[in-house]
C-alpha cells in the first residue's frame, strides 16, 4: 500500500496575548494541557498527548524561545510535522499564531482545519484572548 504524500497547509489566527504567555501555552506540557489535550507528559523530546480514550506521541523537532515549536507525530510520515509559530507585526505589534500541518487530501485538510480552529479557540479562551 503506497502512502499518499501529504501536503502542507497553514492557518493564521490573531491572538490578543503577550508573546511570552502564548509561547508558554504552545510549548509547555501544562500550557498544552490547557487547550490541546486533556493531559501532556514529556520524556526527553517525546511528548505524549492524552485525550479521553486515546493517546498519541509526538517528537519535539525544534523550538525557538518565544517564536515557534515544531512537532512530528511518531505515527506519521517522517517528512510531516505540525508547527505553531508566533508572528508579531512590526508596525502594529499585533500577535498572530500560524499553524502549519499536513493532510492527505482536501477532506482531511478540511477536518484538520476545523479541529485546529476549535483547538485554537479553546486556547484563546484559556489565556483570555
Amino acid at each position: 500500500m503506497r502512502m499518499a504524500s501529504k501536503k502542507k497547509f497553514q492557518m493564521e489566527f490573531s491572538v490578543r496575548s503577550s508573546v511570552k504567555i502564548l509561547y508558554s501555552t504552545i510549548s509547555t506540557p501544562s500550557g498544552l494541557s490547557e487547550w490541546f489535550a486533556n493531559d501532556v507528559n514529556i520524556r526527553g523530546k517525546v511528548y505524549t498527548f492524552f485525550w479521553d480514550d486515546s493517546e498519541q506521541q509526538a517528537e519535539l523537532i525544534t523550538k525557538k524561545n518565544n517564536q515557534y515549536v515544531k512537532f512530528r507525530w511518531l505515527d506519521e510520515p517522517a517528512d510531516t510535522f505540525f508547527e505553531l509559530r508566533i508572528v508579531v507585526d512590526d508596525l502594529t505589534n499585533d500577535v498572530s499564531l500560524i499553524v502549519s500541518d499536513f493532510a492527505e487530501d482536501e477532506e482531511e485538510e478540511e477536518e484538520s482545519k476545523l479541529l485546529w480552529d476549535s483547538q485554537i479557540h479553546s486556547m484563546m479562551q484559556s489565556i483570555g484572548s
